[in-house]
């Protein structure tokens, strides 16, 4: 999801997204530790996402637009 696209969202709507990447990491690592995981870079992938959008939630908090 691109930070376009985030910025489109409202902040309970970008905490809900977080919830459900955190989530999908949770899951990823979790196939991780069982040996299951196929790709492994999809764990950086959700890292981003979830950096990308409580960098969005902080810049509304502080007023920068």
């Amino acid at each position: 999801m691109k930070a376009s696209d985030i910025r489109n969202l409202t902040t309970a709507e970008i905490e809900q997204k977080i919830a459900g990447f955190k989530e999908e990491l949770f899951n990823l690592r979790f196939q991780l530790a069982t040996g299951q995981l196929d790709n492994p870079t999809q764990i950086r992938t959700v890292r981003k996402e979830i950096a990308r959008a409580k960098t969005i939630l902080r810049e509304r908090e502080l007023g920068i637009s």
